[in-house]
């Protein structure tokens, strides 16, 4: 029987999950949306990654990454639990080994990661804001009544792209309906929201760090070429989009899991009964927030906790 590895990146809207080889070729590979229950998108992420496992082939370690890495880590017994940064820059190192940046912008998040020699030597994160992300995008094309997969199309055919200040959903969408009572077409206004979108990204994620090539752009937003054109144009440089660019997380995490322990991974954990309670520790006038999974009623592991008082499993 030939090991195989599975990795999930669960994030706050999509779960992806991948399993490889030991030379690191992907085998199956699933993207979903999280709709708020990330053990539940699991499940559903298994139950789809499991026929596209060949029959010769045996998962022995598991990885995980994302939001919820360790909620999800626990529940899958895995040997690896990264943040993300390691995972994307172990994926992307692993399809392009000279890379120097990564540009990511996924569903309400995004980062920049400089990459030397093989090496992570700096990166940064936007968490606080959902401006200039795919949930951004997706918001405004509903706005517009355009559909997101002709979103990139429409916007390749402005001439004359409305300049959107993206610095905040808010005064985004005030002034995304003010381009429009002006006269300014749908095809503009779209251009504008992507160009927008990378300044926002360069003039305040990216300030001040020096963007070398080769770059690589992933995440969802990586599918929408406006947005790809107007990095490089910005740039001055080729951005790549990997196919899989949106996989390089649950595929770096993936990769690291082959040096952990192995285990007799089962599929059958879709089975199992998994739940969350949160409650507040009162032991001491810290009052923490206390999250603790259960396995079919049983406890496996909890934390939260700031000091001992609270206890372990």
């Amino acid at each position: 029987m030939k090991k195989a590895y599975l990795g999930i990146d669960i994030g706050s809207i999509s779960t992806k999950g991948v399993v490889i080889d030991e030379k690191n070729k992907i085998l199956a590979s699933s993207y979903i949306w999280t709709n708020g229950n990330p053990l539940s998108a699991v499940k559903e992420l298994l139950n789809e990654l499991k026929p596209g496992l060949p029959k010769n082939h045996k998962i022995v370690g598991v990885g995980t990454t994302g939001s919820a890495r360790k909620l999800v880590g626990v529940a899958l017994c895995a040997g690896v639990i990264k943040n993300e940064i390691t995972a994307h820059a172990i994926g992307t190192l692993s399809v392009v080994p000279d890379v120097s940046t990564i540009l990511e912008i996924g569903g309400q998040d995004s980062k920049i990661v400089l990459v030397n020699n093989g090496v992570v030597n700096d990166y940064a994160m936007n968490t606080l804001c959902a401006a200039g992300t795919g949930s951004f995008l997706s918001s405004q094309a509903k706005r517009l009544d355009i559909p997101l997969e002709e979103f990139a199309e429409l916007a390749m055919t402005s001439k004359n792209p409305a300049k959107i200040a993206a610095r905040c959903t808010v005064f985004a969408e005030s002034d995304l309906v003010h381009k429009a009572q002006i006269g300014y077409s749908k095809a503009d206004i779209v251009a504008g929201l992507c160009r927008s979108i990378v300044l926002n990204y360069l003039n305040n994620l990216a300030k001040g760090k020096l963007i070398k090539a080769p770059v690589v752009f992933q995440g969802g937003v990586s599918k929408n070429i406006a947005v790809v054109k107007e990095f490089e144009r910005e740039l001055g440089m080729p951005v790549y989009v990997d196919p899989n660019g949106h996989l390089m997380g649950c595929l770096g995490v993936a990769i690291l899991a082959k040096d952990a322990p192995e285990i007799d991974f089962n599929f059958d954990i879709t089975d199992v009964n998994f739940e969350t309670k949160g409650t507040e520790c009162e032991k001491c006038p810290n009052s923490c927030e206390v999250i603790c999974v259960y396995r079919n009623n049983e406890l496996i592991d909890m934390w939260g906790n700031k000091c001992d008082r609270g206890g372990t499993v």
